[in-house]
Parts: C-alpha cells; structure tokens; sequence
C-alpha cells in the first residue's frame, strides 16, 4: 500500500480523537469550504446531512442498474429509467444508491456487460449510460450514492480484481469445492494485493475526473451525486479477531482509499458501504474503525433477516416476532455507535421476501411491509429527537422490471433488471409497480419524514 500500516494506524486514532473532542463545534459551523460552493451538495454537519442549508433526511431505494438502463445500448431503456424516476419522485423517493462500476469476471453468476476489463480500455457505453442516469436524477432533485467495487461476485469487485492479477485464480460463491468462508477468505486478500488495488484506483480515477457528456458539468461539482461510496459491504477476513494484522489492513485500505477520493473531489461525500457489525465479524471495534478515517463522512449498515437466519419466508409468522426482535436490536445497536461517533448513519440495504418466495409482482407482501413501517418509525423517532439515523434505501427497487424466466433465474444476456442481483432468483428481494400496500407505505414515511425535516 502507499503509506505504511503504522503511520495509517497512528492517523488514524489522531484523527478520531479530533473529531470526538471537535465534533459540539463542528456541529455549529457552516459546511466545508467546497461544498459551500456548490448549492445542492449534501454535506454533513455534526450527525446531520445538509443540502442548501437545510437537514437532508430521506427515504431511498437502491436501483444499482441505473447505469445500465441508461445506456444507449441494446441493453439500455432509457424511456424505463425516466418513468422509474416519475414513479419514485411522486413517492417522496429522493436517493438511489446505484452501482458505478463493474468488471469483466470469471465468475458464472456475473454481470456480463461491465464498466470495465483488465484493460483500462474502460466501456463508454456504460458511462454514458452513467451520465444519463445523473442527469435525470439531477433533474428531479434526486441524489446517488454511487458505489465503485463490490466486495461480491455478481458485479465482478474485488475477487475479479485479484484474479487479473494472479494468473486468473478466483473462488466463486457457491462453489462445493469451497465451501463458505473460502469465498470471503480469498476476496479479503484485496486489501492487501498493491496491483489490484492499483487497478482499482486507476478506474477511481477516471471516473472521478469524468465530466457528464450530457450536462458538460463535471462529476465533482455534479450536486445529483450525494457520495461516493469504497465497495458494496466490504468487509474483513472472516478469521481477524480484534488485534488482527488483518484488521488493520482492512482499516488502512479504507483510509487509502478514502483519501485518494476525497484528494480527487473535496467537494462530495464519501461512505464505506460496509454492513455494521454482521459485516464485521461480529465487531464494533471493526466498524468504529472502519470509519476511523476523517475522510470517511457518515456510517453505514445493511439488515437481512433472511441472510442472517432470523426469518424463514416458508414459515413466515412463526418466525417474525425473532424477525422483529432481532431488527430492532439491530438498529438500536448501529444507532448507539453512530451516536458515540457523532456522524450519521443511513441504513442503505433491507428487505424482506414474500411468504413462500413467492416472486410475482402485486402479490401479497405483509411481512415486507411490516418491517418496513417497523424501520420507517425508527427513522421518524430518531428525526424527531434529531438523531443520526438520517435516512435508508430498501433493497431493492424493481419497479417496471419483471424476471425473464417462469423459474426466476437470472441468465446471461437478461436485460429485464428488477433489483435482484444475478445470483439471486429475480423478485425474490423487488419492489415492483404493482405492490400498492408497500408504495403507500414508503409514500406516508417520505410524507412524515420531510415534514419533521422542514
């Protein structure tokens, strides 16, 4: 790496330590020089976002084929992502967390159309496809989180990374000849292997430096954006305990990382993607230090109660009163350590499948919405006690999109984009269009929510 573990280290406790003892000051000053500048940037001011003087709570959604549906390309629909856009606009809708690149992979379960291959021959399709995405966004008053690697298979990240650097080995997720945590043990190797990393800041880089070749407004300057986040949930090697060498690797690749992004857009947001503790091996050491960096601007968490065992969609009421215990012991717990940081923190990935995974559109979701109203309270008690949790982003937004199968799985060469990555059945995690108790559930929160923000 390009500082050495010791002076990250050091830095990085200095810098905690400032911002701990700055953070009732700093609470009161007006945001950073750069973004001062630039009316429509969110910045944050003590464990509040703020956009154009004013609190920036908000109710979002991830939709990280953004960039795909506005290419203009045989995979594209830009007509779509205007009217997902109109839909969510008329919901109170106003982030998208959205997928920013992705690389040419070994993997089988794959996007297969990406940002980028070993080369740095980077794909202009699909940037332009970024800039439409950003623009319509921009056009609406929407912001992104946009996200540059993933810590999983489906988009490439950081196991395509090291297979381009070391003769092509990679270990696939699901693979019976690795069973798990093979998987996440070569993936974390990332953080430590100069070439790959390398390769990924050259594309941080470019992206970065790119102007929108639609508006002529440079990305850094661009106010649609709202951050740039390190990976989709990054986390450690699954064996490092608290102590571990492999730790602090994971910590000194966050502050690299962070700081070459903030080095390249002072102006922007940056965010780590991580899970919380689940993404931590159990940790909260791991997550403080995580965002121990200064250029490291709010925390984050993700929630799966499927993932994670608390929910059984087959047995669906039997197992969501675990379901509710655990998410709000979840939560309580995320927003404890967001509040001895003193930054916000933003839920950026939950959901919930139907009972029996049932995949089709407009069918009943009870469960769903009653986790949703659960969480959709704690972000409205929290706003009202101007608490940190400043905002989330269900996972995941499917609007128009439908499965291409009867079987819902995902194939290569599928353009239907409901949400679901492709390793996933197609629906299992969507909100589409026709889910009116779930659309009006969201449209009531974002109601209450920028009502308690003016």
């Amino acid at each position: 790496m390009k500082y050495s573990s010791f002076f990250i280290s050091w830095r990085r406790v200095l810098s905690r330590f400032a911002v701990t003892n700055l953070v009732v000051v700093c609470s009161a000053l007006p945001a950073a020089a750069g973004q001062a500048q630039d009316p429509g940037i969110v910045s944050v001011q003590g464990s509040s976002f703020v956009r154009n003087g004013e609190p920036y709570r908000f109710v979002g959604v991830n939709m990280w084929y953004a960039a795909y549906l506005g290419a203009d390309a045989s995979f594209g629909d830009r007509e779509r992502l205007v009217a997902e856009l109109d839909l969510l606009n008329s919901l109170g809708v106003k982030n998208l967390r959205i997928l920013g690149a992705s690389e040419d992979s070994p993997y089988g379960k794959s996007l297969k159309t990406t940002f980028r291959d070993a080369s740095d021959d980077y794909n202009d399709t699909l940037l332009e496809g970024l800039d439409f995405a950003l623009a319509e966004i921009g056009k609406r008053d929407m912001t992104a989180v946009v996200y540059l690697n993933n810590f999983w298979e489906w988009s490439g990240g950081m196991g395509t990374y090291l297979s381009w650097v070391n003769g092509g080995e990679a270990i696939d997720l699901g693979d019976s000849a690795h069973p798990w945590p093979a998987f996440p043990r070569f993936v974390s190797g990332f953080y430590e292997n100069d070439q790959a990393n390398a390769l990924y800041q050259d594309y941080i880089r470019t992206l970065l430096s790119r102007t929108n070749s639609l508006t002529g407004v440079p990305y850094k300057e661009e106010p649609a954006i709202m951050s740039w986040q390190l990976a989709n949930e990054p986390r450690p090697n699954p064996d490092a305990g608290e102590g571990d060498p492999a730790l602090d690797a994971f910590y000194d690749w966050a502050d690299e990382t962070a700081d070459l992004i903030k080095d390249l857009d002072p102006n922007h947001l940056v965010s780590t993607g991580n899970e919380g503790t689940m993404g931590c091996n159990g940790l909260e050491a791991c997550v403080t230090g995580l965002h121990a960096s200064d250029s490291i601007d709010y925390l984050t968490f993700h929630m799966w109660p499927r993932n994670w065992s608390w929910f059984d969609p087959f047995e669906a009421e039997a197992s969501f009163g675990t379901t509710v215990t655990e998410v709000k012991g979840y939560i309580d717990r995320h927003l404890a350590i967001a509040k001895a940081d003193g930054r916000p923190i933003v839920l950026e990935e939950f959901g919930l499948d139907r009972a029996d995974e049932v995949l089709r559109a407009g069918t009943p979701s009870p469960h769903r919405d009653r986790l949703l109203e659960l969480v959709f309270a704690e972000v409205e008690e929290s706003a009202a006690g101007d608490g940190p949790f400043a905002g989330t982003n269900l996972w995941a937004w499917g609007g128009y999109g439908r499965a291409q199968h009867e079987d819902g799985e995902w194939r290569p060469g599928d353009t239907s984009f409901t949400g679901d990555p492709p390793q996933e059945p197609q629906g299992r995690n969507s909100i589409f269009d026709e889910d009116a108790s779930t659309l009006a559930i969201i449209e009531r929160h974002a109601s209450r929510l920028h009502g308690s923000a003016e």
